[in-house]
């Protein structure tokens, strides 16, 4: 895809609120969109809000650098739920970001504009980051693949932060050859040669309940005969996730939130104020425990390669969806960034509206061949 090409795409399609801000940089190369938590030399970083400086980032965040090397362009910075502290994507400042499949539907979030810069055709692949879900969330719901890495992989420098213990920087791209090509690229350059022979898949027993119509169905579909496993359980994983994104976020905005609440949405304030009521003793028994829990989740995957679960319990929400939302469609997809493991958003075969679904992994390569492995027994199946 070439610059003008993109911009065309992204002119045309202007009513689905996918960006922030365009780029003016010119050039050949692969064309990326970067969500805009993450600087980029001679462009503002909004992070979704209205209380950052407005000046231009003065360099490059490492990974946009790294990228740059290996010949790729920035097309534009990506909107987002703001503050990156969300699913919906739905923005007071910058425009709710629409569902290209249905836009009475939300993209999901937080990087809801990556998701539709790749579903729209607005870009050769876009940067998300991923939270409590933020890649794969909209990933699933705007019917692309979407990566978070294993924790750590990918330097968070330069992006700005939610949660410190929790935030993973990683690629979302139309397919899982294309995805995995792009995570090579941003972790220094390394080729992600895929090897695809029949993984050893589960699922964790007693996880995948309360799933929407379509989802189920597509559910049914893709888990017929696969073993489930003794996983660790999943509402520790994902109270203990929501116990440290909550305070570790109500450190950074606090102040801000204290001083300028009319700045805030409603529900990002919600959130913050939220975070800012737990108990020192139950954000350190958290942080605490990770080590120990990502240590079972380790365990209980000895004998198999991958996970297979939904990455969200509903299809994409209408616009006027409230938190109400929030629960089916981090259910899935919290309880992997407590235990730090690298996981695919890939999706189904069904009709009508896009159902993703999660492969996790112990390995980047483990899950990112076992997500390709899926997609190719998959492409064959009728919706």
């Amino acid at each position: 895809m070439r610059l003008e090409e993109a911009r065309r795409q992204i002119r045309e399609r202007s009513d689905l609120h996918a960006f922030i801000s365009i780029s003016t940089e010119e050039g050949e190369g692969t064309v990326v969109a970067v969500k805009d938590l993450i600087d980029v030399k001679g462009m503002a970083t909004t992070a979704g809000g209205v209380i950052l400086p407005p000046d231009p980032a003065a360099s490059d965040a490492p990974m946009i650098a790294t990228l740059r090397r290996q010949g790729c362009v920035m097309v534009g910075k990506t909107n987002l739920h703001e503050f990156a502290y969300g699913v919906t994507s739905v923005n007071p400042h910058y425009g709710a970001v629409l569902n290209p499949h249905d836009p009475t539907r939300v993209a999901g979030g937080s990087s809801g504009g990556s998701a539709v810069a790749v579903a729209a055709g607005m870009c050769d692949w876009a940067i998300g980051t991923d939270t409590g879900g933020s890649i794969r969330i909209p990933a699933s719901l705007c019917g692309v693949v979407g990566f978070k890495p294993k924790l750590g992989t990918i330097t968070t420098e330069g992006v700005f932060p939610l949660s410190k213990s929790l935030d993973t920087v990683g690629p979302m791209a139309s397919d899982v050859a294309s995805v995995a090509r792009a995570f090579g690229q941003m972790s220094a350059g390394s080729d992600q040669a895929l090897e695809t022979p029949r993984p050893r898949l589960a699922v964790p027993k007693g996880w995948v309940r309360d799933l929407d119509e379509t989802t189920e169905w597509a559910w049914r579909r893709v888990s017929a005969g696969l073993p489930e496993v003794d996983f660790v359980e999943h509402s520790v994983l994902f109270t203990t996730g929501l116990t440290i994104l909550l305070v570790e976020a109500a450190a950074v905005h606090g102040r801000w939130a204290a001083e300028h609440p009319e700045s805030y949405g409603p529900d990002v304030l919600a959130h913050i104020r939220r975070g800012m009521e737990v108990p020192a003793a139950e954000y350190e028994r958290a942080i605490s425990s990770l080590s120990e829990l990502r240590a079972a989740a380790q365990r209980s995957m000895e004998d198999i390669d991958a996970l297979l679960l939904p990455a969200t319990a509903i299809v994409a929400p209408p616009v006027a969806a409230g938190n109400e939302a929030r629960e089916p469609l981090a259910r899935f997809t919290r309880p992997f960034n407590t235990t730090g493991q690298p996981v695919v958003a890939i999706p189904a075969p069904t009709a009508g509206l896009p159902v993703g679904m999660q492969v996790v992994g112990r390995t980047n390569e483990g899950a990112l061949a076992a997500a390709a492995w899926l997609e190719a027994e998959w492409r064959g199946l009728t919706a």
